[in-house]
């Protein structure tokens, strides 16, 4: 007689855990404006129309409109008739996202080159202020000609350089 009771608990205790359980699976599934399947246990937000809704808790089963078949036109393929309607394909997705990737890495690219032209133009600023100290330290500054034989600047050959150094200074900022 015990055993007979053990089983009915145990039988009522399962079916009351599962008829709870059905609880737990209150799901809403819409699709998104990108037309991407969204499931979620609270309700879509108010800017998704109720056509987009694909399922509400209490609704047995998905309730996906089918839309009646147009017919296609001349000029166009049957794949390109209606892109914007529908879901995005997987070969639409991936497609997507490779023109996304290469849009950043040209962007990245962009990037770097310009952090690699302004790296050489604080370089280069940096080499002409130097230039310019050692011309204006009044040391005497030698050069090496055509033949490789050293010579030292004049006086208007160093003023000349002075104002160069300057103009390449006045471009830095």
């Amino acid at each position: 007689m015990k055993l007979n009771r053990l089983k009915v608990i145990f039988t009522a205790a399962v079916l009351g855990v599962l008829g709870f359980s059905s609880i737990a699976y209150a799901q809403y599934v819409w699709l998104d404006e990108k037309g991407v399947k969204q499931y979620s246990d609270i309700p879509p937000p108010a800017s998704v129309p109720q056509k987009r809704i694909l399922k509400e808790p209490g609704s047995p089963s998905p309730t996906l409109a089918t839309a009646p078949v147009a017919p296609v036109a001349e000029g166009t393929t049957p794949g390109t008739a209606d892109k914007d309607k529908g879901p995005m394909t997987t070969a639409e997705r991936n497609a997507d996202f490779q023109k996304r990737r290469a849009e950043q890495a040209e962007k990245d690219k962009k990037a770097a080159e310009e952090t690699q032209r302004a790296a050489d133009k604080a370089k280069h600023c940096e080499q002409a202020r130097a230039y310019q100290r050692a011309l204006q330290s009044g040391v005497r500054v030698a050069q090496t000609d055509k033949n490789g034989e050293r010579s030292f600047m004049s006086d208007e050959q160093r003023a000349k350089e002075a104002q160069d150094a300057q103009r390449a200074l006045d471009a830095c900022k």
